[in-house]
């Protein structure tokens, strides 16, 4: 904690920008150094997404019809957009129930008497929070491809795809910051983060075919922005889709799941400054 304070007391006043940047960076590196110093946060977050993968290509693979056909390999394509999708949107739990666990700790309040960049601390600590998605994204792949997942486009639109689901997960884990600055304990923080998830990702066209839901419903989940961010990336994968709509998000994927992204990230990121600002340990 000590070198974090030194490190932030050196920072002379001068550019505002790249105060609040450099604070940004040395409040990450703190995070990700506790996080190297507890592996199990790392390693519980991987396990999840995982047995979504073994459970949903061999459980349901040869059940679902996708594009025509049951075939299950085909299901294995459609689902691991809606995977990846959903293990960068649960890092929400994780974000905010981390920036709980320091204002329950006292943690907060001892940042706020630094003189360091407003929203330094929550931006360092989502992108703290990035870094561990990005690594769990990568190992997540390489579990998908030994299950059967291909790709059938460019390198460049697959980095592609894999952009726009960091820029979702990072979006969400503001909505996480601003959760972990509205409640007194870390465990309410992980309750808050997932009881709206699962219908965000399964009121989607994540694990189905959306058409294949009741009208109202399916126009939820073609407005939904994690079934864009999906969307969006089936078209990036080459991998299968769902059926054509005519809802603009499911029309022009991958500039839905963009604006969204920016949108949230706007919103979310100016209630969690100003409630870090009034916040109390």
């Amino acid at each position: 904690m000590s070198a974090v304070t030194d490190a932030v007391r050196v920072a002379a006043p001068g550019n505002p920008v790249t105060q609040s940047i450099r604070d940004s960076l040395v409040v990450a590196k703190r995070n990700l150094i506790r996080m190297s110093r507890i592996p199990e946060m790392v390693i519980f977050g991987l396990i999840q997404p995982i047995m979504f993968v073994v459970l949903f290509s061999y459980v349901f693979g040869g059940s679902m019809n996708i594009g025509g056909t049951t075939d299950s390999s085909v299901y294995r394509e459609f689902l691991m957009a809606g995977i990846f999708a959903q293990t960068v949107t649960f890092a929400t739990a994780g974000a905010g129930a981390g920036i709980a666990d320091d204002m329950h700790k006292g943690l907060i309040d001892r940042f706020r008497s630094l003189p360091m960049a407003r929203g330094a601390v929550l931006t360092g600590r989502t992108l703290a929070d990035l870094v561990q998605t990005a690594l769990t994204l990568f190992v997540l792949a390489i579990v998908a491809l030994l299950v059967g997942w291909r790709t059938h486009t460019s390198f460049g639109e697959v980095l592609g795809a894999f952009g726009l689901l960091l820029l979702t997960g990072y979006a969400f884990t503001w909505i996480g910051a601003v959760i972990g600055l509205s409640v007194r304990t870390p465990e309410a923080a992980t309750s808050g983060g997932l009881i709206w998830l699962f219908p965000v990702t399964f009121i989607s066209n994540a694990f189905v075919d959306s058409s294949r839901m009741t009208p109202w419903l399916q126009h939820v989940a073609d407005w939904n922005p994690f079934s864009a961010t999906v969307q969006a990336c089936r078209q990036l994968f080459g991998n299968p889709g769902v059926s054509p709509s005519d809802a603009w998000p499911m029309q022009h994927p991958v500039w839905a799941s963009l604006i969204y992204s920016v949108l949230i990230i706007f919103i979310f990121r100016t209630l969690a400054v100003r409630k870090y600002r009034s916040a109390t340990a």
